[in-house]
C-alpha cells in the first residue's frame, strides 16, 4: 500500500456550529456547542468553523471559548470584510494561538454585486484585498471566500483570487452558495482556477457545497478530483434550507472508492462518526432520516429475503462497508443501574464526551438515579437525554416542579402545573383539546409568554416499552423567532411540557442579552 501523501490530503472543515446551526430551530447553547466542539476533535476534523463571532454575545463566547478549550483542531470564526466583524473574530480566536484562523467573505456574483451590493468589479476586489490584509494583522491563517463563486465569471473569479493570494490569503474556499452548481461545471470551474490563477500554488483551494439540489456532495467530490484539498462540511450535512455537504459522506465516498480517487484520503477518525451524528442530532433536534446514507437507521438494514441470504454467505454482497467502521455496533451499550456510584457515573459519562462539574453534575446523576428507578435498563442514549439538559444553567430559569394531567374520551383534557423560578413556587392549571395542549396552555399562563407551537416529534431514544420519548418543540414567539426545545422522559406529557419551557427559558434569556 503506498503512504499516505501531504498533497494527496482532503482537510476537513467543519463548519456545524456555524453554517448548521442556521438551520431554523437548530441553535444550540454554549454548553451544548462545547459538547459538540469536543467531539468534532475526537473525531479529529481539521479546521472547527466555531460561529459568527460578531453576529452576537453568545456567538462571540462560544468561539472564545472553544478556542480555549478545544486542542487540535484550527478555530475558525467568520466576518464580512467590515474592520468591525474581523477586530471581533480576531478576539474571539486569539486563545486559540496559531490555531485560530480568520474566515472572511465577500460576494462576488453579478447578481450579488448589482443587487445585494451595489459595487462594480473593482470595489469588490479592493474590499476583498483591504478586508484579507485586516484580518493577516491578527492571525496567519486567513481564509477567503468569494460568495456564490459558483455564479461568479471565471475571469473575475480568478482575478479576485490572484488579489486576495497576493494580500496574505492561505486557503481560498469557492463556495457553491446557494447549491446551483452540477458536478461537471464545478468540477471545471476548480480545474480553471488551478490552470490560470498564477499563485494559486500559495493556498489551499477548498470548497463550501449547499444541497439545494441534493448534489452537495457529488459537487464535492468532483471538485476534489480536480484539485481542492479542502471540503467544508457538517454533520449530519445539517445548514441553511436544504442543508450543507454531509461530513460523514465525504469522507466515507473517499474511503469507501480508493479506485474512483485514488490516495486522497482525510485524517478523521471514522470510528467516532456514529457518536457525533447521533450526538448532534440529539442536540439540535433534528432528526436523522431513517434512510440518510452512513448513519441512518436503515443505512446498514436488510430486509429482501435475496439480501439477507447474501449477507449470511458473505457480507460484500449487500455491504460496501463495515458498520464498525462508523463506530456502529449492534445496539446501544447497555451502561450503569441504579447501585452506579457517582464516581462510576462520572467516569462513564467523560467516555461519552461530557463534562460537568460541581452542582450540574450532581443534577445530572440524580436524574439518572431517578430513571434508573423507573426503567429497568440504562442505555448510553438515554445517559446523553440527560445530559443534554444539564449543559447550560441559565439563571433565572423556569423549572418544572410538579405536573398532573386529568384526561381521557370524556372527560376535558386538564392540567395542573407549578414551576419554579428563583425559589418562588408559581401553580396554575388550564385546560386544552389534549394532555399536552393543556400543559403547555397552563405554562404560558404562568410564565405570561405567549407562543405558538409549530412543530411536536416524538421519538423513542432506545428500545423496550419502558424506554424514554424524547420530544422536540419548535416554537415561533411574537417577536418572530423560532426556537427548538428538547426533553425526555418515560411520561410522554411532562417531555413535551420540558421541552417547551426550555424553549421559553431561551427565548427570555435571549430578551435579556438584548
Amino acid at each position: 500500500m503506498t503512504a499516505n501523501t501531504e498533497s494527496d490530503r482532503v482537510l476537513i472543515f467543519d463548519t456545524t456550529l456555524r453554517d448548521g446551526e442556521q438551520c431554523p430551530g437548530a441553535s444550540m447553547n454554549l454548553g451544548e456547542k462545547l459538547q459538540v466542539a469536543q467531539a468534532l476533535a475526537r473525531l479529529k476534523v481539521d479546521i472547527i468553523e466555531a460561529g459568527f463571532p460578531v453576529a452576537s454575545p453568545g456567538d462571540f463566547e462560544a468561539v472564545k471559548q472553544i478556542a480555549q478549550t478545544v486542542k487540535g483542531p484550527r478555530i475558525a470564526g467568520l466576518a464580512r470584510c467590515v474592520d468591525k466583524d474581523i477586530e471581533v473574530a480576531a478576539e474571539a480566536v486569539a486563545p486559540a494561538g496559531d490555531r485560530g484562523r480568520i474566515h472572511v467573505f465577500l460576494a462576488t456574483s453579478a447578481i450579488h454585486r448589482e443587487h445585494k451590493l451595489r459595487k462594480a468589479k473593482a470595489e469588490i476586489i479592493k474590499a476583498a484585498v483591504a478586508g484579507v490584509k485586516k484580518a493577516k494583522g491578527f492571525v496567519e491563517d486567513v481564509q477567503f471566500s468569494p460568495e456564490d463563486a459558483s455564479r461568479t465569471e471565471l475571469d473575475f473569479l480568478v482575478e479576485v483570487t490572484e488579489a486576495v493570494i497576493d494580500a496574505g490569503a492561505t486557503t481560498i474556499n469557492i463556495p457553491d452558495t446557494v447549491g446551483y452548481a452540477i458536478p461537471e461545471e464545478f468540477g471545471r470551474c476548480i480545474a480553471y482556477l488551478k490552470e490560470h490563477v498564477r499563485n494559486i500554488d500559495q493556498a489551499v483551494i477548498h470548497v463550501h457545497c449547499h444541497n439545494d439540489l441534493g448534489l452537495a456532495v457529488a459537487n464535492s467530490l468532483e471538485a476534489v478530483r480536480n484539485g481542492a484539498r479542502g471540503v467544508e462540511c457538517t454533520i449530519n450535512g445539517i445548514g441553511e434550507r436544504a442543508g450543507n455537504c454531509s461530513l460523514e459522506e465525504i469522507v466515507m465516498a473517499l474511503r469507501t472508492r480508493k479506485d474512483a480517487y485514488g490516495e486522497l484520503w482525510t485524517g478523521i477518525h471514522t470510528p467516532e462518526i456514529y457518536r457525533t451524528s447521533r450526538l448532534v442530532s440529539q442536540l439540535t433536534g433534528l432528526h436523522v432520516q431513517r434512510n440518510k446514507a452512513i448513519v441512518g437507521a436503515n443505512a446498514f438494514a436488510h430486509e429482501s429475503g435475496i439480501h439477507q441470504d447474501g449477507m449470511l454467505k458473505e457480507r460484500s454482497t449487500y455491504e460496501i462497508m463495515n458498520p464498525e467502521d462508523i463506530g456502529l455496533t449492534t445496539g446501544s451499550e447497555l451502561v450503569l443501574g441504579k447501585h452506579s456510584g457517582r464516581h462510576a457515573f462520572r467516569e462513564h459519562i467523560q467516555e461519552l464526551g461530557f463534562t460537568l462539574e460541581g452542582e450540574r453534575l450532581q443534577q445530572a446523576y440524580d436524574d439518572f438515579i431517578s430513571l434508573a428507578d423507573k426503567k429497568k435498563h440504562i442505555y448510553d442514549d438515554d445517559l446523553i437525554a440527560i445530559l443534554q439538559q444539564h449543559l447550560e444553567v441559565v439563571r433565572g430559569a423556569y423549572v418544572l416542579n410538579y405536573l398532573h394531567v386529568s384526561t381521557g374520551n370524556i372527560t376535558v383534557p386538564t392540567a395542573t402545573v407549578r414551576l419554579e423560578k428563583d425559589g418562588e413556587l408559581l401553580e396554575d392549571a388550564a385546560c386544552g383539546d389534549g394532555p399536552v395542549d393543556a400543559a403547555l396552555n397552563t405554562i404560558e399562563r404562568i410564565t405570561q409568554v405567549s407562543a405558538t407551537l409549530t412543530d411536536f416529534a416524538l421519538q423513542s431514544i432506545t428500545t423496550g416499552k419502558d424506554a424514554q420519548g424524547e420530544v422536540t418543540v419548535t416554537v415561533r414567539f411574537e417577536d418572530g423567532s423560532l426556537l427548538t426545545g428538547k426533553a425526555s422522559s418515560t411520561d410522554i406529557v411532562e417531555a413535551g411540557a420540558k421541552a417547551y419551557l426550555n424553549c421559553i427559558n431561551r427565548f427570555l434569556a435571549k430578551a435579556d442579552q438584548a
